[in-house]
Formats: structure tokens, C-alpha cells, sequence
């Protein structure tokens, strides 16, 4: 009888381990994969040309990542936070979603990490699809 107990605890052990690393490697794969179908435009946005110095203008929206854009993957079970750091830290760049549009952000990184996830105001010059990014504040 004892040798049966042991056999179903190693089966049940052993599941619990196999659906485990299944669900690690869904989520390293969902967050180094393929970008959505809507999220094509912020990969693919150009480097802003350097004709004229724009005007800069104020954006409010969420800072996020060019391969998640508004939807981060629900198979990582973590905070946006970490979606897009992960991301940004996988090659993908900073990007602003707001109710009209999406943007890439241009400029220094270790100021957007702070707001990885987050709402914020952006201050900054656009081309195109880009941000040129001056500062980042918290939104009022």
C-alpha cells in the first residue's frame, strides 16, 4: 500500500512541475513574441527626421512597450509594470498610448522606467509617430 501512496505522489509532483514549466515558458514566449495586429504601426514608426525643430506639445497617456501597445499579456499574471520592462529590456522601445493614438517615445530611458506601466504627461517635440521626449511627469 505504501509503494501505490508513493507512486501517485511522484505522478502528482511530477504533473505539478510539468504544468509549471509549461506556464514559464508561455510566458518567456508571450513576452519575447510576436507583436499584435494593431501594434504593427509602433514597431514599424520611422526615426523622426530632423528637418526643423517642432514645436513641443503635452501627451497624456499610459507609458508602455512598442510589442504589448494597450494589451499586455494576461499569461505573464503580472502587473503592466513588469510587462513592459520585460519588453523594453527584451528591445522593444517606450511608447505612449493614449485615447487618440499611439506613440513611440524617443529619449532617455531611465527616466521612462519610472512610469513603465503608469499614466503619465510626456513633454516633447512630434514627428510622425514619435516622441522626442524632454520630460516625464506624473498626470495632473
Amino acid at each position: 500500500m505504501n509503494t501505490r501512496r508513493i507512486w501517485i505522489e511522484i505522478v502528482v509532483v511530477g504533473s505539478a512541475i510539468s504544468i509549471g514549466l509549461a506556464l514559464l515558458l508561455a510566458s518567456i514566449g508571450a513576452a519575447a513574441g510576436i507583436p499584435e495586429a494593431g501594434n504593427d504601426a509602433l514597431q514599424a514608426a520611422p526615426a523622426a527626421s530632423q528637418k526643423a525643430a517642432p514645436a513641443e506639445q503635452v501627451f497624456d497617456g499610459m507609458v508602455t512597450c512598442s510589442r504589448c501597445g494597450a494589451k499586455h499579456s494576461p499569461a505573464l499574471q503580472r502587473p503592466a509594470t513588469v510587462c513592459v520592462r520585460v519588453c523594453v529590456h527584451g528591445g522593444a522601445a517606450f511608447a505612449l498610448v493614449s485615447a487618440e493614438s499611439s506613440y513611440v517615445l524617443q529619449g532617455d530611458s531611465q527616466v521612462l522606467k519610472p512610469f513603465a506601466g503608469e499614466r503619465a504627461r510626456i513633454v516633447g517635440s512630434l514627428s510622425g509617430h514619435t516622441i522626442q521626449v524632454r520630460s516625464v511627469s506624473p498626470p495632473s
